[in-house]
């Protein structure tokens, strides 16, 4: 997880956005903190985070909207308000629309409840 610290990856499913890990522990709760960036263009398909065990939770706040296109969609948002999401990412189908202009950035929390040496599925939407 420390070699990820502070460094902009390419984002999971191959959809055009980044991310960069702020802080993460795998223990006593397992938790990541990243910063998401969605340049034009990008999007994340509809899709489920898998854990191995637990409960698996995502607060997104919204930092910056794109000026068109970037919106996120939850089947089952625990909370959906314009800037802040908290849903769960292991049981609902969740997705974010291609940002068509403009550029998207999120900060991105994420934990496992009553995980058994869990963790969460590296800051995704």
């Amino acid at each position: 997880m420390l070699k990820h610290l502070f460094r902009w990856q390419k984002g999971r499913r191959g959809s055009g956005y980044d991310k960069m890990l702020l802080a993460g522990a795998y223990w006593p709760l397992p938790f990541d903190i990243y910063l998401l960036r969605f340049p034009e263009g990008s999007d994340i398909p509809v899709h489920k985070d898998t854990v191995k065990t637990g409960r698996h939770y995502r607060l997104n706040i919204v930092l910056k909207q794109a000026r068109r296109g970037g919106e996120f969609f939850c089947e089952a948002a625990i909370y959906d308000h314009a800037r802040l999401k908290l849903f769960r990412p292991d049981i609902s189908e969740h997705s974010v629309s291609r940002v068509e202009r403009g550029s998207r950035y999120v900060l991105s929390v994420g934990w496992v409840r009553d995980a058994v040496h869990g963790e969460c599925s590296e800051g995704e939407e």
